[in-house]
């Protein structure tokens, strides 16, 4: 059965925070994904990409309408969510335009930060984990190294991504225009992860007086505070520091409410709270409060999207890289795919030659053994040119997906078996 590569997803373009929450993937539901996906026989394998912008997952199907019903249920099952929820916001890329999109996100391009770093790494891994379950077959797992590579080659030839902390960077500019400065402010920052680390830079260089890092591991808190001169402590002093300070930044990996709207009752004074977090960290009536103003990773997307604006020239070369590496792609899959034809296309010229050869071997005798060779030589050749040009043309023709209909033609016209829809790929 042919089989072709389709891509379902939901992302920060069209769906809100709030959706995007709801369909985070915990290792828990990706168990429950790939089990779900392996029941069903319109899915041959597939891998779950879920990340801070995203839920998307790409399968082999055999073809788009019954592989867009069979992913669309895995991902609504998985997360129990109704499939009217994501109607609006669902989108889909069939195979060329699903290595194009892929290609695209592991190079930075689709996040809502331009050139966002965690998301290569972020791809890499769902790949590792879809083949921990066994779900990842041999072409997703060369879609997904293909999109590795391009990953890489955006960020060591573009400018693109040159600013990994650019969530951070953002939400301090907005901090600092509502507070009218951040020189000497006091801060919080809840987590001890590489985005609290980034938080805290960031903070240390505008001027920022005091931080405290609190983390449910006491002992992760304090490593981060050593490094950066600031003051460890644990969840249970939150009420406590915000009481105290002007600026809070969130950034947990955390799956549920980090830093409830209560936290906030004995703030006097006004104060900024940032939450880079998804699933969001701060309980979102917090931003009811008249002293606090919340601002959350959608509240982002305008000040990231005029810096996206700045880098035109970059993004220009990105997006060339993207399309060439997803040119080198299309054309690996139809050599892997056509593979068998063209091997047996060449098997029946060279049968052809051995035969046209042994028919008119009387008449050879003559020849010297340099001269046999020669004529050898020449009808292999004649052979050999004759069928290139069809074979690129074939190639050219062949899309994945399509049904390969200049492939079984050529096969017809030659009266050759082999058949193109065999995937050495899958």
């Amino acid at each position: 059965m042919p089989m072709a590569i389709l891509a379902l997803g939901v992302s920060h373009r069209r769906a809100t925070v709030e959706l995007l929450e709801r369909l985070a993937f915990t290792d828990d539901d990706l168990v429950k994904a790939y089990r779900r996906a392996a029941d069903d026989p319109a899915i041959e394998g597939c891998v779950v990409l879920s990340t801070c912008n995203r839920v998307e997952i790409y399968g082999r199907v055999p073809n788009y309408h019954a592989g867009f019903q069979a992913l669309k249920q895995v991902l609504c099952e998985s997360r129990e969510i109704s499939p009217d929820e994501i109607a609006e916001p669902l989108y889909s890329h069939y195979e060329v335009e699903a290595a194009e999109h892929l290609f695209a996100v592991a190079g930075g391009l689709d996040s809502m930060v331009l050139g966002e770093r965690q998301i290569l790494s972020q791809v890499r891994e769902a790949l590792k984990r879809a083949e921990a379950e066994s779900a990842a077959t041999n072409a997703l797992t060369g879609l997904f190294h293909a999109a590795a590579r391009t990953g890489r080659r955006v960020r060591t030839e573009t400018g693109v991504g040159a600013a990994p902390d650019a969530f951070v960077a953002a939400g301090a500019d907005l901090a600092e225009e509502t507070l009218g400065g951040l020189e000497g402010r006091r801060a919080v920052v809840v987590g001890a992860g590489q985005m609290s680390a980034l938080a805290v830079k960031h903070l240390r260089a505008r001027g920022v007086a005091t931080i405290r890092i609190l983390n449910r591991s006491l002992e992760r808190a304090r490593a981060l505070a050593e490094r950066t001169s600031s003051e460890p402590g644990d969840l249970d002093e939150l009420p406590e520091a915000l009481a105290d300070a002007d600026l809070l930044i969130s950034a947990t990996g955390a799956a549920g409410v980090v830093v409830p709207a209560s936290a906030f009752e004995r703030v006097s004074r006004p104060m900024f709270a940032l939450d880079l977090a998804v699933p969001r960290d701060v309980e979102s009536t917090a931003r009811d409060l008249e002293q606090v103003t919340l601002v959350d990773i959608e509240g982002l997307r305008d000040t990231l999207a005029v810096r996206g604006a700045e880098a035109a020239a970059d993004i220009e070369r990105a997006h060339a890289i993207v399309a060439e590496e997803v040119e080198r792609f299309s054309l690996r899959r139809r050599s892997e795919r056509l593979a068998p034809l063209i091997h047996a296309l060449r098997e029946r010229g060279d049968a052809v030659v051995t035969a046209e050869l042994e028919r008119f071997r009387g008449d050879l005798t003559s020849l010297t053994p340099d001269e046999r060779e020669a004529v050898e030589a020449l009808a292999r050749g004649i052979v050999a040119k004759l069928l290139h040009e069809p074979i690129v043309r074939m190639k050219e023709r062949s899309t994945p997906g399509s049904g390969d209909l200049h492939a079984k033609f050529l096969a017809e016209l030659f009266g050759i078996d082999a058949d193109p829809d065999t995937d050495p790929s899958a």
